[in-house]
C-alpha cells in the first residue's frame, strides 16, 4: 500500500514538474543562460496575485467554496515567482565567481552542467 502511494506521489510530482507553467519557468530560469531572467520573472507574480484577489472578491460575493483552492494555487505560484529573483541573483553571482576563478587559473570555465541544465537538455532533446 505504501509502495503504491509512493509511486503515485512520484508520478504526480513528475507531471507537475514537467507541465505546470511556474515549474517550467522555474526550471528555465535556473539554467546558466536563464539566470539573468530571474528578476524580470518576478513581475509574473503580479498577475497571480491579481487573480487571487479577484477570486477572493468572487468568494466574498457568494461564489462556490472550491474557488478557495484556486486562490491558494495562485498565491503559491505568485510567491514562487517572487523568490525566483533573489535566488537567481545569488546563483548568478556564484556562477560568475566560479567562471572568474577558472579564468584566473587559466582554465576554461567548468563544462560540467548542473542538475537543472542536464534535466532541461534531456527534456529539450525528447529523452525526458
Amino acid at each position: 500500500m505504501i509502495r503504491l502511494l509512493f509511486a503515485a506521489s512520484i508520478a504526480i510530482h513528475d507531471f507537475l514538474r514537467r507541465w505546470m507553467p511556474t515549474n517550467v519557468i522555474r526550471d528555465l530560469v535556473r539554467t546558466r543562460q536563464g539566470l539573468k531572467w530571474g528578476v524580470p520573472v518576478m513581475l509574473l507574480a503580479a498577475p497571480y496575485f491579481a487573480i487571487a484577489y479577484w477570486l477572493t472578491t468572487l468568494l466574498a460575493n457568494g461564489a462556490p467554496g472550491w474557488l478557495n483552492l484556486l486562490v491558494l494555487l495562485c498565491v503559491w505560484s505568485g510567491f514562487k515567482m517572487l523568490w525566483l529573483g533573489p535566488i537567481s541573483i545569488v546563483l548568478l553571482l556564484r556562477a560568475r565567481a566560479r567562471e572568474f576563478a577558472a579564468r584566473r587559473r587559466g582554465q576554461a570555465p567548468s563544462s560540467q552542467a548542473g542538475h537543472y541544465e542536464r534535466e532541461m537538455m534531456a527534456l529539450l532533446e525528447g529523452r525526458g
